[in-house]
């Protein structure tokens, strides 16, 4: 075992209640690509410019072609290690929640259950109009953009720029924070906010909190232990400690 995985420094109870928060270098590690930034440019627009509420009232077709072409790109990659062993803990643990801010889908597909999407999933829409939840929407899609039954059109579920995470999800994911014995920190740059405070809240509650992250982040300062590298390497190890 290697030493960076090596637990016996923390106290951690028998069956504990483990929250996980994860970020997008979980799903780098698939090979999903980040979409923000100068790699991140589709057509010459940045997401910035397409993942707005008003960009999608002024030109839905343009908004639904972007995320049509990122769906294809998360339907073509698999789930990985890190994410098989978070489900393997969701498996195995009487009290456990998982906390993503990716909206890849991958953890579902890896086998997840308790599951918090902060930022939604981009394979849900939901309705303009009555508010409807569509979970079935074909990859690639068969018309652009896609209409609800009621003649509305439907826009992805997830969180826009300029908008707020949805409550019910935040105070999930809150409560989960001050309760839980234990919380891992993976792939997240632990920077966007209010994601990026629950290891702390989790920490001021007593919890451990551990992180697994190739790179220091703001958090590093303040947890009980950083594992440095890939999660896909570190988390089955860490993961049959806990088990």
């Amino acid at each position: 075992m290697s030493p960076r995985c090596d637990l016996s420094g923390l106290e951690i109870c028998r069956d504990p209640y483990v929250t996980v928060l994860t970020g997008a270098g979980v799903s780098a590690e698939s090979g999903v690509p980040t979409f923000r930034g100068e790699n991140g440019l589709w057509k010459s627009y940045r997401a910035e410019e397409l993942a707005t509420p008003g960009a999608f009232a002024r030109d839905p077709v343009l908004v639904w072609e972007w995320y049509d072409w990122r769906r294809q790109v998360c339907a073509g990659t698999n789930p990985n290690a890190a994410h098989h062993a978070i489900a393997q803990l969701d498996r195995g643990l009487s009290r456990f929640l998982l906390v993503t801010q990716n909206v890849d889908g991958l953890h579902a597909r890896a086998g997840s259950k308790s599951i918090v999407e902060l930022h939604g999933s981009i394979f849900r829409a939901r309705c303009t109009g009555c508010g409807r939840l569509d979970e079935d929407l074909p990859v690639p899609l068969e018309a652009i953009p896609p209409m609800c039954d009621c003649g509305a059109p439907l826009r992805p579920d997830v969180v826009w720029f300029g908008e707020g995470l949805p409550e019910e999800a935040l105070a999930k994911a809150f409560e989960a924070s001050r309760s839980c014995d234990l919380m891992l920190v993976v792939g997240s740059s632990a920077v966007v906010q209010p994601a990026a405070s629950i290891p702390l809240l989790a920490k001021q509650a007593g919890s451990s909190v551990i992180e697994i992250n190739p790179d220091a982040t703001p958090i590093t300062p303040f947890v009980d232990m950083h594992l440095e590298g890939k999660a896909a390497e570190i988390l089955p190890t860490l993961v049959n400690q806990i088990l």
